[in-house]
């Protein structure tokens, strides 16, 4: 196993981004002059929020690619800070960060648990997600995003509400779909007049967790509709947080401290 070489002063941190907690934890971080941070962005929004960190934006070329990059780039930290559903970067990550010796870090938000009058029906994937719409046409509200939409272009008997924060772009082609783009947080009561005003009957949900967007899950709830709720994917087994707040305190604890000590989260 290769070492990435320590640096004198700055700590080199690279968080790997898309979401409210990579962002909050780049905040903190900024101006900071102990910690030179690098934010990584996938790309697959087209107009990301500006961050008071140099950004970079596009893939690294597998977990072979991200490796070189800790490598040249002399990372020290590396903190996963990615969306739960994001199963395929949070791999690579954990194989770059051993193969190079970094000392990994990931930001794992707890997942949403069912409360009671939630009517869940818990799948593994889209495609069980379309299975579990059933047969007869149902007036469906799709919110897990412009990537895994079409998806239901197998079920094109339902009226879709689309909501993303990106053009769908005919991602989706069925006959009868309203494109909603919109960027949370959302609160139940605006999600609620949402789904009143569109005659929504049932839900379709990836199981993200946090709060920006858990206002959809409560007027759910409060309308007794269903929701189909899809499971988060298998991710690796590394050392990780639940927010932001305690990265950084993971940051700030281990700044003088070694890998072993840091592992211990």
């Amino acid at each position: 196993m290769d070492k990435a070489p320590m640096t004198g002063g700055a700590m080199r941190i690279l968080i790997l981004g898309g979401t409210g907690e990579a962002s909050a934890l780049a905040r903190s971080l900024a101006g900071r002059n102990e910690y030179a941070v690098t934010l990584s962005l996938a790309g697959r929004t087209a107009a990301p929020r500006p961050e008071p960190v140099p950004t970079r934006i596009g893939g690294f070329g597998g977990a072979e690619g991200l490796a070189a990059y800790l490598r040249s780039e002399r990372i020290e930290r590396l903190i996963d800070a990615t969306h739960p559903f994001a199963a395929t970067i949070s791999g690579n990550a954990a194989r770059a960060a051993e193969a190079v010796g970094v000392t990994l870090l990931a930001i794992r938000r707890p997942a949403w648990c069912r409360a009671p009058g939630d009517l869940w029906t818990e799948v593994a994937n889209m495609q069980e997600a379309v299975t579990a719409l059933g047969h007869e046409p149902r007036r469906v509200f799709l919110t897990i995003g412009r990537q895994e939409a079409g998806a239901f272009a197998a079920a094109p008997q339902h009226a879709y509400l689309a909501r993303t924060v990106e053009p769908l772009d005919g991602v989706l082609p069925v006959p009868q779909l309203t494109a909603l783009e919109a960027r949370g947080p959302f609160d139940a009561e605006a999600e609620a007049d949402l789904m009143r005003a569109t005659g929504t009957e049932i839900l379709v949900s990836k199981n993200s967790g946090g709060a920006a967007t858990y206002g959809k899950i409560a007027a759910a709830r409060a309308l007794a509709i269903p929701v189909i709720m899809v499971r988060r994917p298998e991710k690796p087994d590394v050392p990780s947080v639940p927010d932001a707040a305690a990265a950084l305190r993971w940051l700030d604890a281990g700044a003088h401290a070694g890998p072993a000590t840091l592992r211990d989260v």
